[in-house]
């Protein structure tokens, strides 16, 4: 499965034991992860303004990230019902990509729960549905 993860599921992965981690391993285990310039941009922005990343490691790991990912650029954005109409470009990239899934914590584009063949789900709600747990 195609799975585009959004930059807090990212961040938290990288900064944080827990369930994005676990997002994160599984997606790079055992499906297609897809990423855009976008989310590579904001990661690389987060961590270094709230994180104090240094700048060449955080170049590293979005490089390997690079490596392991299919980088979609978004097609034409659609006019969302979103508070932050930059996130567009997000769902964009995923519906250009063929992700069936974008993994996001932003309630804002869950509210959305899909886009076209793109399902949107919390980090929770993948997770339940890759573990079969409720």
């Amino acid at each position: 499965m195609r799975v585009l993860l959004d930059t807090n599921v990212i961040v938290s992965a990288v900064t944080t034991r827990g369930l994005c981690a676990d997002v994160f391993r599984a997606v790079l285990a055992a499906h297609e992860l897809v990423i855009c310039t976008q989310v590579l941009q904001e990661v690389r922005r987060i961590l270094d303004m709230k994180f104090d990343v240094p700048e060449q490691l955080s170049a590293e790991y979005l490089e390997l990230i690079g490596q392991e990912a299919i980088v979609a650029e978004p097609g034409e954005v659609p006019d969302l019902p979103i508070q932050d109409q930059d996130d567009g470009a997000i769902v964009a990239a995923a519906l250009v990509a063929g992700a069936q899934v974008l993994v996001t914590g932003d309630h804002d584009l869950q509210g959305l729960k899909g886009m076209g063949k793109v399902s949107i789900l919390s980090p929770r709600a993948f997770w339940e549905e890759l573990t079969g747990q409720e």
